[in-house]
């Protein structure tokens, strides 16, 4: 197992893009894109692939950011913060266009994203 990966966590990726991040319809609301790894498969893998199955968007997974919980812990999570590699999504994507939008960094910030993407976003909301 990779320093990055816990057995049965969850990865949540964060996709950032020209002052916004990328968010799908989780049912209940708008969430990051998230996903299980794959045996062998690290964080940054994880989200990468996540994306562009759930999405049609191509990323690479660049930096894994502190989680929020004890990564010893059955709930732990892993956020991951993903660059943009295609601006256009694949037609092979899970979901429509209508499950999939692109929130300003404010806007996510306010609806609740989780502790440690919230302070990523902070930092970098474009001024």
């Amino acid at each position: 197992m990779m320093p990055e990966q816990v057995a049965g966590s969850v990865v949540d990726a964060v996709v950032v893009y020209d002052g916004r991040v990328l968010l799908v319809d989780g049912g209940g609301g708008w969430v990051l894109p998230s996903g299980v790894p794959e045996q062998a498969e690290s964080a940054t893998a994880t989200a990468a692939r996540v994306v562009y199955e759930l999405t049609g968007y191509l990323v690479d997974g660049s930096s894994v950011l502190r989680p929020a919980v004890d990564t010893a812990a059955p709930d732990a999570r892993s956020f991951v913060v993903c660059q943009l590699l295609s601006e256009s999504p694949s037609s092979e994507a899970r979901f429509g266009p209508e499950q999939v939008r692109w929130s300003p960094f404010a806007e996510a910030i306010g609806a609740g994203v989780p502790g440690p993407v919230r302070v990523y976003l902070e930092g970098h909301t474009p001024v």
